[in-house]
């Protein structure tokens, strides 16, 4: 199978999660993946993008950009933001961590991604926004 890209930019407000859900869902429908790895895939995406919402931009307005790639039956998805950035990835990362105790959040996203995708890698610094790369490879039909 040929390489198959697609790039998407959308607000950071919460109702866009759902939206960014249904992107990555549609965009991997060709490959025929099965409903735990669609559940996978669109989870880890739906973690990243309100990682976004809720820690990048704070709940301001800001972009967010979803670049996926499908190459044989291998996606590898970034959700990028140009946020406040993390100050500490390693700790981000541990599960139970999170930067908004406020908001009574469980602390699970980077855990969440981390479980349901092959790899995950983040990016970040502070002032200069987050990146996450994720990538799935899907079973053969």
């Amino acid at each position: 199978m040929k390489k198959n890209e697609m790039r998407l930019v959308f607000d950071s407000c919460s109702e866009n999660e759902s939206f960014a859900r249904m992107v990555i869902a549609a965009f991997i429908t060709r490959l025929d993946p099965t409903l735990e790895e669609m559940a996978d895939i669109k989870t880890a995406v739906s973690e990243a993008v309100t990682n976004c919402i809720i820690h990048g931009y704070g709940g301001k307005a800001g972009k967010i950009r979803m670049n996926g790639c499908l190459k044989d039956r291998e996606l590898t998805v970034e959700i990028i933001d140009e946020g406040c950035g993390i100050k500490d990835v390693e700790k981000a990362m541990e599960p139970l961590y999170t930067s908004r105790p406020d908001l009574e959040r469980s602390g699970m996203g980077f855990a969440f991604m981390e479980a349901f995708m092959d790899e995950l890698k983040v990016a970040s610094a502070p002032g200069k926004g987050t990146r996450v790369w994720m990538k799935k490879r899907l079973q053969k039909v």
